[in-house]
């Protein structure tokens, strides 16, 4: 660190500039003299350089080179200090210190360190000094407690007063009045060195203690982020020092005590995420703070979930500690990341640090945990605890977290894989972590395309036939669980409990069974015959029943004699749960008759008075009353679980209805007869099986579309929500009921954005309807549901263009609209289906011009009466840039922007212009009415300069792209005489339109005029060798003048003959033209 310049060295650099500034002009001395003003500096009278001077310095200028020297360099600073703080043990060492005391020494240090607040964050020689600082401080304070406090002495009532103490506050009371320094530079310097000096020492001055607190508190409401930074750094280690005083208030800004409530405040809500990711590696971990660090897992800045997941829950210490929805959301939310490095930080905390907490309690206490940073052996019960841990019961179902967790786990640890076994034992003893251990690991290794992965769990799965026994095992226990659990009169929670794990272990098993081979006959026999029995069980749990059906569809084959086989079995197993149900329904009214006969013969009386026939008449129909409650409600439970089977097997099935004499019985015998049902729950399941078999048969869903569409009108919402599944499936399945009526309409060709017209279909109108209305529903579902049918319709372009012109706009609409706000699930789907509809065909991206106008007609109403409830709505800027994104033909599919520009399969520059020229065309058309308001005018005038239309035509111009850029010219300059342009920046969106369709008129000009002079020249040579090849040229078709047909194609003919002769010429004119603008 240098010292103070000498007064010689300051004379004769001052002499200096003045003779340099002597031969300058009178302009230069002018701003040499200003910029010497500007920045000069009055330096105080330091006094003269002495040795302690020089050798602080020295030792300063040396600490900040490197920081491999550092230590070294503390000790020689140390020696210094004892040398001015202490008496010297051997007299003659260290002489030349001995004139200087202790306040020299701490002036001479604190001038050092006042030279690194002006050093910028960038430069990495202010965070050396600032390190090497700590480090001197903290070894200078265990030297000087070592001095004052030796062994033995009690040191919780006071700290001593050191050298280094005082030394920290004379350090501390140069700093602490810079950290409202105007310059950001120096109070983030000083910022950081409070708080490196907080974090290194132990103690410090009670009063310096308030004023470093309220200084940093100060300091988290700076502009700078960096600044902020340095405060929450400091604030975390006072965090808990400052909690206890809560009384104290600061009159400047009203700042009050309880620093750790100002820190999750800031950890909530400040904007930068530097700030946020400090203060989330630097609170304690307390029950208070920890719900806060936790939520930083939905943080916006992707570093900073990282860092959640990757440095502070491995830090917190065993997993166990946390809450099982905790531990729930923290797996959720991190596998399901957006940011791949949030997902492998996740994994890698799952397959290591949590199986590890588990590991290390399930070892023998003899053997110990492994060593910090290396993994256990594997161990079968710590992964059984670590799914126990996530309940893998709920979490464990199709959806859940807990397999991507466990799949993660299995990709990270092969040794685990190598490690487990499946034996007999295993199989016969199950629980709900070791079944879904198995499940995954059979799932993981069949999937992963590896042979050694495939070799591996072949051998340690079980054989098709032996794996038979065990679900058929597990199964037994299941039904007697269930049979258990409806005989008891009162519940049995642990009972319930039981039947629900047992459930879920049936069902992993049958997920394992879907995926085993069955070309083992006596195997696939074996699991046939189990599945045909459980299938006739009415005590099977939804579930499993569904799983059943999968299984025997897949043993029976999938060929045509294997569908009717299951479908006949499935209808076998249907009329025997009925036959069951009602059978025990029938014997148990018999007994229940039988009882109340003997009873009423033994209590009747010899002669029965008036009032006993009418005690007897009461009690007759309450117990009528009673039995026919019971069987409705019996035969609900049976109607909803024949369905049931019915749903499950529609849904495996692909064969044509009316050829399958199997499905057009159960149709007839148990659909159609639950549509008609008086209850909600057997019309609504009823329904869903119906709309299974309308997508197996076409005549079926031309009958039943009406049917559909009525349900939807007058049923519930629950009720409405599946018609409208129902109805969008049969319309992508049969587009033709939808198609138009004439059958010798030709379809339109995707790549254009002309749609010819079309006749309507009877059915469009009263599907419009139904959509629409599902669109503007109250209920937050039934409009997700609709916009999820709409999107596919409109995206497979099976809806005509009235039709998709409406619900496209509804659809705008609501993205739009501010009330949707409340329904994220909404939004969410339009956000991706608009931009993907536009952007997939040129047709659809005109289609969005073309409704667009209008869309931004209703929104200036819409915002008009937003505007008198006080509620916003998104500006225009970033309307007209979505509509621009939105109708711009280049990022079409094909377009010049969607692939590269040496491909050959893109679009022309005219044909994805087409979409913008109809969108500017519909703007100005609006604007140039009567009833277009100054309000709609300014944000469509904003629309149109999002409008992109190039001033020079493409490669092969064409006269007939002429016509609708002239319209559009005609338009603009309409526009611009009746100067309809509210403000300076609209009328130059409709100037620079206007020049460019000047410039691209006149290339499609200078084109064909170029084309009609060849088309003349040629002529002329024909007609001198008229005479002698006349025969030759009337056989060829050049000259025949009534041949309007070859004239054209004669037309099209030259002008690819001199398009490259021409284009020199027209890009000229356009220079020339440009020039004189």
């Amino acid at each position: 660190m240098p010292g103070r310049v000498s007064a010689r060295s300051t004379r004769s650099s001052a002499s200096a500039v003045s003779r340099k500034s002597s031969t300058q002009t009178l302009k230069s001395r002018a701003s040499a003299s200003t910029r010497t003003s500007a920045f000069a500096v009055e330096i105080p009278d330091e006094g003269p350089t002495t040795s302690l001077r020089t050798q602080i310095c020295s030792i300063f200028g040396d600490a900040q080179r490197s920081t491999a020297t550092q230590r070294k360099l503390v000790i020689n600073l140390r020696k210094v200090q004892e040398a001015c703080c202490y008496e010297p043990t051997k007299p003659g060492k260290h002489q030349e210190y001995e004139d200087f005391g202790e306040p020299e020494f701490n002036e001479e240090f604190g001038r050092c360190i006042i030279r690194v607040l002006a050093v910028k964050k960038s430069e990495p020689v202010g965070d050396r000094i600032i390190r090497f600082l700590g480090l001197f401080l903290k070894h200078a304070s265990e030297k000087d407690n070592a001095i004052a406090l030796p062994e033995g002495v009690d040191t919780t009532d006071a700290f001593p007063e050191t050298p280094s103490s005082r030394l920290t506050s004379h350090i501390l009371s140069l700093i602490l009045p810079l950290l409202t320094a105007k310059d950001k530079t120096v109070r983030f310097r000083s910022t950081q060195l409070i708080a490196h000096i907080v974090n290194t020492l132990d103690s410090i001055d009670d009063e310096l203690f308030q004023l470093v607190r309220l200084g940093l508190l100060k300091r988290l409401r700076d502009k700078e982020a960096a600044v902020r930074v340095q405060a929450v750094l400091g604030l975390g280690r006072l965090a808990d020092e400052g909690a206890e005083d809560e009384d104290d208030e600061d009159s400047d800004d009203g700042i009050a005590g309880g620093i750790l409530e100002k820190l999750l405040d800031v950890l909530q809500n400040d904007p930068s995420a530097e700030v946020r990711r400090s203060l989330l590696l630097n609170l304690p971990f307390t029950p208070a703070t920890l719900p806060y660090l936790l939520e930083r897992a939905r943080d916006f800045d992707g570093a900073t979930r990282r860092a959640l997941y990757s440095r502070l829950l491995p830090a917190l210490g065993d997993f166990r500690h946390l809450s099982l929805t905790h531990r729930e959301k923290l797996l959720r939310w991190g596998l399901r990341d957006r940011d791949e490095n949030v997902r492998k930080a996740t994994a890698r905390l799952f397959r290591e640090r949590w199986i590890e907490d588990c590991a290390g309690s399930q070892q023998p206490e003899e053997e110990g945990g492994a060593p910090p940073g290396q993994i256990s052996k594997p161990s079968f019960d710590a992964l059984l605890e670590l799914l126990e841990r996530i309940d893998v019961v709920n979490s464990g179902v199709e959806g859940g977290i807990a397999f991507e967790a466990i799949k993660e786990f299995w990709d990270g640890r092969p040794d685990y894989r190598e490690y487990i076994t499946f034996d007999d034992d295993f199989w016969n003893d199950l629980t709900p972590e070791s079944v879904f251990v198995a499940r995954t690991f059979n799932d993981y290794c069949r999937l992963a395309g590896d042979s050694k992965l495939q070799g591996m769990v072949e051998d340690k799965m079980p054989e098709v036939t032996k794996f038979s026994f065990f679900v058929q095992k597990h199964l037994n226990v299941l039904i007697e669980d269930v049979r258990k659990v409806a005989l008891q009169e009162q519940d049995d929670a642990e009972a319930e409990e039981d039947t629900v794990q047992q459930e879920f272990c049936v069902e992993q098993l049958l997920h394992i069974a879907l995926t085993l081979d069955y070309t083992d006959e006596v195997g696939r026999r074996q699991m046939f015959s189990i599945m045909r029995e459980a299938l006739a069980l009415p005590e099977l749990p939804e579930e499993c029943t569904k799983l059943v059906v999968e299984v025997l569809r897949t043993v029976c084959g999938g060929n045509v004699a294997g569908e009717r086989e299951f479908c006949g079995i499935v209808l076998e197993a249907v009329a025997e749960v009925h036959d069951t149900i009602m059978g025990e329904d029938a014997s148990q009214q018999d007994v229940d008759e039988s009882f109340h006969s003997a009873r009423s013969e033994l209590s009747v009386d010899v002669t029965p008075t008036k009032a006993n026939k009418t005690h007897k008449k009461e009690k007759n129909d309450e117990g009528n009353s009673e039995i026919d409650e019971n069987k409705a409600i019996r035969e609900i439970m049976v109607n909803m679980k024949c369905l049931h089977i019915a749903q499950c097997m529609l849904q495996n099935v692909q064969c044509d209805l009316e050829q399958n004499s199997v499905l057009v019985t159960m149709l007839n015998n148990l659909v159609v007869p639950a549509v008609r049902s008086q209850e909600a729950p057997i019309r609504e399941r009823g329904l869903l099986c119906l709309g299974l078999c309308c997508l197996l048969s076409k005549n079926l869903a031309s009958e039943n579309l009406t049917l559909f569409l009525h349900c939807f009108t007058k049923g519930h919402e629950a009720l409405q929500t599946i018609s409208i599944q129902i109805i969008t499936d049969i319309l992508i399945t049969h587009p033709s009921l939808i198609a138009p009526p004439s059958p010798q309409l030709a379809e339109a060709d995707t790549s254009s954005t002309e749609i010819p017209a079309q006749a309507a279909n009877p059915l469009l109108k009263p599907l419009t309807k139904t959509f629409l209305r599902a669109l503007s529903s109250p209920s937050p579902s039934l409009p997700v549901t609709a916009c999820i049918a709409v999107s596919k319709l409109l995206l497979l372009s099976l809806l005509q263009i009235t039709s998709a012109r409406d619900l496209l706009k509804a659809l705008t609409l609501a993205y739009f609209n501010p009330t949707t706000a409340s329904n994220p699930a909404l939004r969410q789907v339009l956000s991706y289906f608009l931009p993907v509809f536009c952007h997939s065909r040129l047709s659809h991206a005109a289609l969005m011009a073309q409704i667009a106008v209008g869309v931004m007609s209703k929104l200036v109403l819409m915002r008009e009466e937003l505007e008198e409830e006080e509620e916003g709505m998104v500006s225009w800027s970033i309307v007209a840039g979505m509509f621009g994104e939105w109708t711009d033909g280049r990022k079409v599919v094909g377009g010049e922007l969607a692939v590269d520009p040496g491909a050959s399969s893109h679009k022309t520059s005219d044909e994805t212009e087409e979409p913008h020229i109809l969108l500017a065309t519909e703007i100005l058309e609006r604007v140039l009415t009567s009833g277009c308001s100054r309000d709609e005018r300014k944000p469509l005038l904003t629309l149109l300069a999002k409008v992109h239309i190039s001033p020079t035509s493409s490669i092969n111009p064409h006269p007939s792209n002429q016509e609708p850029l002239q319209a559009l010219y005609a338009l603009v300059t309409e526009a611009l005489e009746t100067k309809l342009a509210p403000d300076a920046t609209s009328r130059n969106v409709l100037s620079k339109l206007e020049i460019t369709l000047t410039k691209r008129l006149g290339d499609i000009e200078a084109v064909v005029q170029a084309v009609e002079d060849e088309t003349v020249i040629e002529k002329d040579e024909e007609e001198v060798e008229e005479d002698t090849m006349l025969g030759e040229a009337q056989a060829e078709g050049t000259v025949m003048p009534s041949g309007g047909s070859e004239e054209d194609e004669e037309l099209s003919t030259m002008m690819k003959k001199t398009q490259l002769g021409v284009e020199d010429s027209v890009v000229d004119k356009l220079l020339e033209s440009e020039l004189d603008i």
